[in-house]
């Protein structure tokens, strides 16, 4: 009799396995989700609704996209750890979502990030501009805005304490010399910095080009410098950071595709083999264009492990260098 319970007990194992593999080799059976922690119409929202759009033909499954916004990207990425390991949970962040974020906040997290998250892809950069409102703010160039700085207060939009728009702004600020920026926050993300900038409450801020490109071309924000490689096709007039005197300075900001880390290898690697393919396809690579961003797709897993994990160990010198309190 305990043998017979020993093999019942045995092949109830082997046929659980081989159920389980089944499942698996189906992956997706279902509806994924991309969770993007910013409210719908931002950079990162355009780059999931982009991705979606092709990856549900390629997975052959709807992929829909979940805006979770708030808390500088933790509600979206407590959700992706508690997903599960299945993989049907998606999380597409940025720079200060998925580096900075994890960092400032890492004693008030109650997951460890760098265990439980893992990146799938590199998805694009995109590319940012110092930009200034123009109610009653004289400064046009770089050096017209530090020369004004050393005599007149000026405030700042960010997103935040620690995101990287308020980093490069200190950084700036140091770089300067004898200047005092003054961060005014904004939860609402990259809209809700415009909107101060337009207004006037703020003065400057560092914000992606592809939200505040047609404010510029229309006269109603000024861009002073422009953090990339090279100038941007739409805007040759405006000068690099480097060009301007201070190289270094700004963060070409990234976006990524990541999942729990207990999802299954094979399944993480189905899911990168299909987002490499759609960057690929000459729909997805033209909409990405039109927006200026820069395809910088990680080509492995492991590759894709690797840049995060030095990302976040520059960011992590960056913050001891900056002495960046975390907020309450």
């Amino acid at each position: 009799m305990t043998r017979l319970k020993t093999l019942v007990a045995v092949l109830f194992g082997l046929t659980l396995l081989a159920t389980q593999a089944i499942a698996q080799d189906k992956f997706p059976s279902r509806q994924i989700k991309i969770v993007v922690p910013f409210g719908p119409g931002g950079t990162t929202d355009i780059v999931a609704r982009i991705l979606a759009e092709d990856l549900k033909n390629r997975l052959g499954q709807s992929v829909i996209v979940e805006n979770k916004a708030g808390a500088d990207g933790l509600i979206a990425i407590q959700e992706l750890v508690r997903s599960g390991g299945e993989g049907y949970t998606l999380m597409l962040g940025n720079v200060t979502t998925n580096a900075l974020t994890p960092l400032v906040y890492s004693s008030k997290l109650s997951f460890n990030y760098e265990r439980d998250v893992v990146p799938i892809m590199r998805l694009v950069d995109v590319p940012a501009f110092l930009v200034a409102t123009t109610k009653n703010f004289p400064p046009n160039t770089v050096p017209e805005l530090v020369a004004y700085a050393k005599q007149n207060p000026v405030n700042f939009a960010t997103t935040g304490v620690g995101s990287y728009p308020h980093l490069d702004m200190l950084l700036l600020a140091r770089r300067a010399g004898n200047v005092t920026l003054t961060p005014i926050p904004n939860k609402s993300g990259a809209t809700g910095m415009i909107n101060d900038l337009l207004v006037g409450t703020v003065q400057i801020a560092f914000i992606n080009a592809a939200s505040t490109s047609s404010n510029v071309s229309g006269g109603m924000l000024k861009a002073l410098a422009v953090v990339n490689h090279t100038r941007l096709a739409a805007h040759p007039n405006v000068p690099t950071m480097q060009e301007a005197g201070y190289a270094g300075v700004g963060t070409i900001a990234w976006q990524g595709l990541f999942a729990s880390a207990s999802v299954p290898k094979d399944v993480l690697e189905k899911i990168r083999e299909a987002t490499a393919q759609a960057l690929n396809a000459p729909a997805v690579a033209q909409a990405l264009k039109q927006q200026e961003f820069n395809m910088v797709p990680t080509k492995t897993l492991e590759e894709a492990k690797t840049w995060l994990a030095n990302d976040m160990n520059t960011w992590r010198n960056i913050l001891k260098e900056m002495k960046v309190e975390v907020p309450n």
